[in-house]
Order: C-alpha cells, then structure tokens, then sequence
C-alpha cells in the first residue's frame, strides 16, 4: 500500500478545516455582553461557512508520482440577527436587528406603502382643483 502524500487533497483539505474550528466558537454566534447604565446588550449573530476545494497529482520526469498540484478556499460571513437585552429589573427581550432590502423586488415592495400614499395624495389633490374650479364655473373638461 502507498503512504499517503504529505501534499495530498485530503491534508489539504484537513488543514482548511481546522482554520474554519478556530473561526467557529460560541463567541462568534453570541458575541460579548455590552455593559450601558443598567442594560447588558448582548450581540446575536447568523454565521455561515463555505468551503472548496480541488487537486490533482501528476508525474515528471524527475518525481514520478510525486505531483500534486491543488487548492482549497474558505468563506465565512456574519450577519448580525439580534440583540438580548437585559435591564437591571432582571426583565429580558429580544430586539430584532431588520435586515436590508437584497434584491430590488425587495426594495420596490419596502416601498409600494409610500408610492401608493404619494399617488393617492397626487390624485386627491387633482380632483379637489377640478371641484374648486367647476364650483368657480370654470368647467374642464
């Protein structure tokens, strides 16, 4: 049976994993306690990992079967989600942190309310200046 290559896909990728263990502690998901005149903020956030990786061995004249060639890549990302908040009374609540708006559908729909207000008023006011002017005689039409 062949020993397993020092440079292998499989060391490769071992290594990768422990760097992402280290990043991945309780400390990153429930971060530390803010202290402010008598409420303990305390930060909750989403983690999420991604990882890749790929490799080939190859030979040369001079190191038959000794080739390998390969590389792996980690991605971390954090997004804030909460925050605990802990008043001196002993009391506790959660405090959503709102994501923003991802795609423009999202946006658009954040604010159709606010289109649809603007819209309304425009309308309204268009009419009250027909009323105005059919109640002066001056009829549009």
């Amino acid at each position: 049976m062949e020993q397993e290559k020092k440079n292998s896909l499989g060391e490769l990728m071992k290594i990768t994993m422990e760097h992402i263990k280290t990043m991945a502690d309780a400390n990153t998901i429930i971060g530390t306690p803010i202290q402010a005149e008598g409420v303990t903020l305390i930060p909750v956030s989403r983690v999420s990992f991604g990882m890749g990786g790929g490799g080939t061995e190859f030979t040369t004249k001079q190191h038959p079967n000794q080739g390998f060639g390969g590389g792996s890549a980690a991605s971390a990302k954090l997004e804030p989600v909460a925050f605990l908040v802990v008043r001196e009374d002993g009391s506790v609540k959660l405090l959503p942190v709102a994501p923003p708006a991802a795609t423009t559908v999202d946006r658009v729909i954040e604010t159709v309310p606010e289109v649809v207000d603007k819209i309304t008023g425009f309308i309204e006011s268009q009419q009250q200046k027909k009323a105005q002017k059919e109640a002066e005689g001056d009829f549009v039409e």
